[in-house]
C-alpha cells in the first residue's frame, strides 16, 4: 500500500512542504513570493481531501495511509506557521498553541491506540472546524494583501487564525476529557 495513488498524493504533499518554505528564500519580489506560496499551499491542501476521497473510492485505504496523512497535514501546518511567524504575520503565542496542540493530540492518540482506546479520541467536528479555519487562514496570511483588490487577506487571515487557535484549545480540551476516563480505567 506504499505506492497507491492516494498514498502518492500524501507523499507529494510532504515533498511540497520544502517548496513552500523555499519560495520565501528565492530572489523574487514579495507579492510574487506571497502569491506563489499561497497558490502552492492551496493546491497541496486540496490533495488532503483528494487522497482521502480516492482512498475510499478506489478501496485503497491502509493503515500506512491513515498514519501518513495526518503526519503530512501536521508538518504542512507547522512549517507554514513557522514561516508566518518569521514574516511577522502570526503571533508566537498562536503558533505555540497550534503546534503544541498538534504534538499533544498526536501523542494522546498514540497512547490511546496502545491501550486499545483509540475510538475515544477519534476525529470530532471540533477538530474538523479547527482544520477548516487554519487551512483557510494560512493561505490568506501567506498572501498578505488584497485578494481581487477587495478582500484584505491579512485581516481575515488574522481573524481566522485566532478562531483556529480558540478551536484548537477547545478541541484539545474535548479530546482530553474523552481520554481521561479511558486512561484512568487502564492505569489502575
Amino acid at each position: 500500500m506504499f505506492m497507491t495513488l492516494p498514498t502518492l498524493l500524501t507523499w507529494a504533499r510532504i515533498v511540497a512542504i520544502p517548496l513552500i518554505v523555499g519560495i520565501f528564500y528565492l530572489p523574487l519580489d514579495t507579492p510574487t513570493r506571497n502569491l506563489t506560496a499561497s497558490v502552492l499551499f492551496v493546491a497541496v491542501a486540496l490533495t488532503d481531501w483528494l487522497d482521502g476521497y480516492l482512498a475510499r473510492r478506489l478501496n485503497q485505504t491502509s493503515a500506512f495511509g491513515a498514519f501518513l496523512d495526518p503526519v503530512a497535514d501536521k508538518i504542512l501546518v507547522c512549517a507554514t506557521l513557522l514561516i508566518l511567524l518569521q514574516l511577522g504575520r502570526v503571533d508566537v503565542f498562536i503558533a505555540l498553541v497550534i503546534i503544541g496542540r498538534e504534538i499533544t493530540i498526536s501523542a494522546l492518540r498514540e497512547w490511546m491506540a496502545q491501550i486499545g482506546a483509540s475510538r475515544s479520541v477519534a476525529v470530532h467536528m471540533l477538530g474538523k472546524l479547527k482544520t477548516a479555519a487554519q487551512m483557510t487562514a494560512i493561505p490568506f496570511l501567506l498572501f498578505d494583501g488584497k485578494l481581487f483588490g477587495v478582500i484584505d487577506t491579512h485581516f481575515w487571515g488574522t481573524i481566522l487564525i485566532i478562531a483556529a487557535s480558540l478551536l484548537t484549545i477547545w478541541s484539545m480540551v474535548y479530546y482530553m476529557k474523552k481520554a481521561v476516563p479511558e486512561i484512568r480505567a487502564k492505569v489502575r
